[in-house]
């Protein structure tokens, strides 16, 4: 027997020292796991930090061009062809979205990502059925898909899920859902629901059936096996299929879904919205970053326009034709036309920017500038005999001439010969310069190298747009802003192409211009409406034009061929006019004219105006004149000069030196009164701002200084 202890099995010592020694060896395997897991932690942020989602394909959409409400235009595909619509919830059903949820993710707004319950759930009815009943691939982990391929495998799941974690920390549930509404995948190159609502039922999906809704549940589980275009049975299966189970749980009534399940599955995939496609062109060349555009267009104006050339279209021949529609007050563009066959052969070149010539159109801006210098009145007497201006002896189109006419006659005939005659008075680089700064661009032929006589029959190139564009500014007053083709685009700029009062002459003239034939007997524009108009061809039949207005549109008109060659016959008055007239059908009706405004001369006949203006002298009867005296200059103000206003005494003497007198001054295109003194008058400003100076001889020589007004301090 041993006497001894067995030391072998006993416990730790009780004294202080042991015990201190094995928590040490406790905290420090506490301390070990805690680092352990921040560096795991770490890892898991720098992983997250250095490989993100990749989000460029939800930020790779289709540029849509909008109308003013809203309606798409024109889509384009992304630069991986898709049709991927910018689309949010916003945009949709709401009770799509619900159902959605209901059917892929009813945890939706509970986890993270990834959902442990539906894992959970999943893990044991597959082991319970011996084979997978149910998936637990959450709506985020759907996108993560979608952004990026991901291999259907144990590692590509966990690489999901992985980032379905990483895209719920920087996303927001609603953005995750946008996202997938931009993204699901439809059948082909159709993305996201949107495009998927167009293509398959032609509606945006604002307002669905639960048969569509359904529908757009079912594709993206297998859309290129159940395309409604290609497989409608199995499509229908598909969609079947969701609308039981969302009965069963609960979301939907039997007797709605079984109501839904009779409803016919759509066969073909159809056109998405294609209108105003030259114009939604130039739209996403000047916006190439914006996903959505929306510009000025009137949708219901701009498809009853389509349909109107659409029908005009199979009675033209080899030929086409391009409309500019303008609100006048805003100069918005409410419809627009390029051409009448986008897909034709030379459809997609945008005929209402291309510079054609405007044959007797720009004889309306001649005339204006002659009333606005005070040279004419309509009733002014004109000749309309042979003449020649050096080498240029202008013709009628007849051949023939009218002898002496008003001048009230001769635009509404349309005389070449006292256009001209008025051209050569005002000057060509004047015209031009008018138009110029109204925003209109003129180009020139090799042979007419710069402004000349010839411009008054249309011997200048020009595009429908711009013509339009300055026929709004005669609506306006005289005055030419640029066009406005987007929503959130504000006024241009005002630019006056001669006074209220030249304008309205050239309106209470043109609004009796002759109707085309078929339109005299009470067919035609509404009488309510009164329309001034203007036609316009150019020499050999390459361009028939017609430009109208009334106190609230301007309408402007172009036929021809793309191509520029000739169509024997076709003129303004018979080929653009009629087309002019029924625009101006589907506009909103309005009822009267433009007024006339303070400063017009009325009077019946010739011998009832001042003898300045009873009868116009061609250039050549004053040419003698003209030798011996030098061309007026504005003595004060001078140009640019800044002009101090004094309110005791506000008026201002304005004077002139050489000039054929008498002469006659006009400010901001309004002409003074006549005064006693033959080298001055007197003007009383209405207050600061910039104004236009303008004084005219006899002969109709011009000098202008533009100044600024300015209270003395």
């Amino acid at each position: 027997m041993s006497s001894g202890h067995d030391t072998s099995s006993a416990a730790p010592p009780e004294n202080g020292e042991g015990r201190r020694s094995f928590l040490g060896r406790r905290f420090r395997r506490l301390k070990m796991f805690g680092l352990g897991a921040a560096a795991t932690l770490a890892l898991l942020f720098a992983a997250d930090a250095i490989f993100p989602p990749d989000f460029t394909r939800a930020h790779q959409r289709s540029t849509v061009v909008l109308a003013s409400d809203g309606t798409m235009l024109r889509g384009f595909l992304t630069p991986d062809d898709k049709w991927r619509l910018p689309v949010t919830l916003k945009d949709v059903d709401r009770r799509y979205v619900e159902l959605l949820l209901a059917y892929e993710d009813s945890r939706f707004g509970d986890h993270v990502g990834v959902d442990l319950v539906a894992i959970g759930r999943a893990g044991w009815q597959a082991i319970s059925n011996m084979g997978v009943v149910s998936g637990a691939s959450t709506l985020t982990m759907q996108v993560a898909r979608m952004l990026e391929p991901i291999p259907r495998t144990l590692g590509g799941k966990l690489v999901q899920a992985a980032r379905a974690l990483q895209i719920e920390r920087r996303l927001s549930k609603d953005e995750i859902l946008d996202t997938y509404l931009t993204l699901a995948p439809f059948g082909g190159n159709i993305e996201g629901v949107r495009a998927a609502s167009l293509a398959y039922f032609g509606k945006e999906p604002k307002r669905l059936t639960l048969s569509e809704i359904a529908m757009l549940v079912a594709l993206p589980q297998s859309p290129e096996r159940n395309r409604p275009d290609r497989f409608p049975m199995r499509a229908k299966a598909s969609r079947d299929k969701v609308l039981r189970i969302l009965a069963e749980k609960g979301a939907v009534s039997w007797q709605d879904a079984n109501e839904a399940m009779s409803d016919p599955v759509p066969t073909a995939r159809l056109k998405l919205p294609f209108s105003a496609p030259h114009l939604a062109e130039e739209a996403r060349r000047e916006r190439p970053d914006t996903a959505e555009v929306r510009t000025t267009i009137d949708a219901r104006i701009q498809t009853a326009l389509e349909r109107l050339l659409d029908e005009q279209r199979r009675t033209l021949g080899e030929g086409d034709m391009a409309v500019v529609v303008i609100e006048n007050a805003s100069m918005k563009t409410i419809a627009y036309a390029g051409s009448t066959d986008f897909w034709g052969e030379k459809g997609q070149i945008d005929l209402a920017r291309s510079a054609r010539s405007p044959g007797s159109a720009l004889k309306p801006f001649i005339y204006g500038i002659a009333f606005d210098d005070l040279l004419l009145h309509p009733e002014t007497l004109i000749d309309d005999k042979p003449i020649s201006f050096g080498a240029y002896a202008p013709r009628n189109f007849d051949r023939g001439f009218q002898g002496t006419v008003s001048v009230r006659d001769a635009l509404h005939m349309s005389l070449n010969v006292p256009a001209v005659a008025v051209l050569d008075r005002i000057g060509p680089v004047r015209l031009s310069s008018v138009m110029q700064q109204g925003g209109a661009k003129l180009s020139w032929s090799t042979k007419l190298a710069g402004p000349s006589l010839p411009m008054a029959l249309g011997g200048v190139g020009i595009t429908l747009e711009d013509l339009t564009m300055l026929y709004a500014g005669i609506a306006n007053g005289g005055v030419a802003r640029p066009l406005v083709r987007y929503a959130d685009q504000g006024p241009g700029e005002p630019h006056r192409l001669f006074g209220p009062v030249a304008a309205w002459y050239l309106y209470d003239i043109l609004r009796g211009s002759p109707l085309p034939d078929g339109w005299a007997m009470g067919r035609g524009i509404d009488r309510g409406r009164e329309v001034a108009f203007k036609t316009g061809t150019s020499y050999g039949f390459r361009d028939a034009w017609t430009v109208g207005w009334s106190a609230r549109y301007t309408v402007g008109v172009w036929s021809g061929r793309a191509d520029g060659s000739t169509r024997p016959g076709e003129m303004g008055r018979n080929a653009a006019a009629p087309v002019m007239l029924r625009v101006f059908e589907l506009l909103p009706a309005e009822h009267g004219g433009l007024p006339p405004p303070e400063g017009v001369i009325v009077a019946p006949n010739a011998e009832h105006l001042p003898p300045a203006l009873q009868r116009f002298s061609p250039r050549r009867m004053v040419a003698g004149l003209a030798r011996a005296v030098p061309p007026p200059v504005i003595a004060f103000p001078p140009d640019g000069a800044v002009v101090e206003l004094n309110d005791a005494d506000p008026a201002l003497i304005l004077r002139a030196d050489g000039g054929a007198k008498p002469l006659r001054w006009v400010v901001d295109g309004t002409p003074l009164p006549a005064a006693p003194g033959w080298g001055q008058t007197e003007w009383t400003p209405t207050g600061e701002g910039f104004s236009r100076v303008t004084v005219i001889d006899a002969e109709g020589r011009s000098a202008t200084s533009n100044i600024r007004l300015k209270r003395q301090m």
